[in-house]
């Protein structure tokens, strides 16, 4: 039994194939077809759909990808569609900024934009303070980064969504905020018979552990923003999963003078937070990591787990030194990140284990970070190429390296550090010349392939240049503003 919120309604609903996906349920079963179905990978943003979770005695918004999430992950939230923004025959203020300023003209991407617009106003009814124009502006293109029109243009849709948060008063939603949160408690505390469901949600690891026991063969799934593409893409079929969404001991984050953890469930939107506070310079890389809708959901331990050689975020993790915090059963053990891939889509997690947590040293006083991603859009796109460099200088000399670590994602099967070009840096200097060197030893490194994204000398060149790129920004940081504008 799945139980959830529609809009205020409260939801049983029978078990179901677990994966069924929200979009399905929407169209076929509840016929709401204000909800498109358009790419169904969650590129186009169409199925965008809003989610609410409690969070103490408010609600937290999320824009999701209904054609990648599965019905079991509406589990004790509540799920809002495009019908039920209007109250009675007013239209929600984002509804009707779109019809004032013409913001829709086939309208088959319309909802979509709607809900997205909705997240925000959501998002900048709860913020404290005031935001400029031009944060405002900034701020719109980030949430309504993962939606595509291709009549209206974006000019006019940007500024329904300007108009629309420019006095915020409220809505319905937020005047029901104290029922919505008591039925979700209600919901919380009401004791299913998930052990004969297609779903699980275990609350701790040891209700997961009891479960993997029990169900050996279902797969542990967080966001699945890519597994979900298995069935959407290549028509599998996925009978049993074990949500880790309300895994306690996965979300939480704890940081000491030394490092920061991160529990294996944290979101990539809520990562960015965290990450952003002591790297500023890694806000980028976040921000082209999918769209708003994606980073919602997808987590920072699947992104490891998926062990894909053009993951954004294992050479950013790899350059830091990250460890992770693997259990299987009651037992964990700790590996450097680095150990973790072994070989294509191949990593060191024995049958059952799983990853905790994620722990990243805190940056050091003369520690340089930086992180490049190549793709052939800016946003929403898969890396060509990424690569994370840190270097640690030192303390008396301020181009002499102590210590380096360079990271690339496609350049071969996995995710992985630059032995040699590392040697090269290694109680070098932070010259023109050691810089030429390490980038030459890249191509003892890697013999990355030639594909759809990129050819095998394209990613060698681009690879060298990064590594020269770096020089340049170190000598002088607004070349970064300039390369980037």
């Amino acid at each position: 039994m799945i139980q959830f919120l529609l809009n205020q309604e409260k939801i049983d609903l029978p078990d179901r194939p677990a994966d069924t996906t929200v979009l399905r349920y929407l169209r076929d079963e509840l016929q709401l077809c204000g909800t498109k179905e358009g790419c169904a990978s969650g590129d186009c943003g169409a199925c965008t759909v809003v989610v609410a979770e409690k969070q103490g005695q408010a609600l937290r918004y999320r824009a999701v990808n209904s054609c990648i999430t599965f019905i079991g992950s509406l589990q004790g939230k509540q799920l809002i569609t495009v019908e039920h923004l209007a109250s009675g025959n007013e239209l929600h203020p984002v509804q009707q900024a779109m019809v004032d300023l013409h913001g829709s003209q086939c309208g088959f991407c319309t909802p979509g934009f709607v809900m997205s617009m909705f997240a925000m106003y959501k998002a900048i009814e709860q913020s404290l303070g005031s935001l400029n124009q031009a944060e405002l502006r900034i701020k719109t293109q980030y949430h309504l980064g993962g939606n595509l029109c291709r009549c209206t243009g974006y000019r006019p849709i940007i500024d329904a969504t300007l108009a629309s948060v420019d006095s915020i008063a409220g809505d319905q939603f937020s005047r029901a905020t104290q029922s919505t949160c008591h039925d979700l408690e209600f919901i919380a505390d009401a004791v299913s018979a998930q052990n004969t469901a297609s779903s699980m949600h275990p609350k701790n690891i040891i209700e997961l552990n009891n479960y993997i026991r029990q169900f050996p063969e279902a797969p542990l799934v967080a966001g699945c923003t890519d597994l979900a593409l298995e069935v959407t893409q290549k028509l599998q079929s996925i009978p049993l999963m074990i949500y880790l969404d309300q895994v306690t001991e996965l979300l939480e984050v704890d940081e000491s003078k030394e490092s920061m953890t991160i529990g294996a469930g944290v979101t990539l939107e809520q990562c960015k937070t965290l990450f952003t506070e002591h790297w500023p310079q890694t806000a980028e890389i976040f921000d082209r990591f999918g769209s708003y809708q994606i980073r919602n959901q997808a987590t920072i331990g699947g992104n490891i787990a998926n062990a894909s050689p053009i993951g954004d975020l294992p050479p950013l993790l790899i350059a830091l030194g990250a460890t992770l915090c693997l259990q299987l059963g009651d037992t964990q053990r700790e590996i450097t990140i680095d150990s973790f891939f072994i070989d294509y889509k191949k990593t060191a997690l024995e049958d059952h284990e799983f990853i905790v947590s994620i722990k990243v040293p805190l940056p050091l006083p003369n520690q340089l970070l930086r992180i490049y991603k190549i793709s052939k859009r800016v946003d929403d796109d898969i890396s060509a190429v990424c690569m994370a460099i840190s270097l640690t200088l030192s303390d008396t000399q301020d181009t002499g390296i102590l210590d380096s670590k360079v990271a690339f994602g496609g350049m071969s099967a996995i995710p992985c550090r630059a032995s040699r070009c590392e040697s090269v840096l290694n109680h070098g200097d932070l010259t023109e010349y050691t810089i030429a060197l390490a980038a030459d030893a890249i191509e003892q490194d890697f013999s990355p392939i030639s594909d759809a994204r990129a050819s095998s000398s394209y990613r060698t060149r681009v690879a060298k240049n990064l590594l020269k790129r770096f020089l340049l920004e170190m000598s002088d940081p607004s070349i970064a503003t300039r390369v980037d504008s």
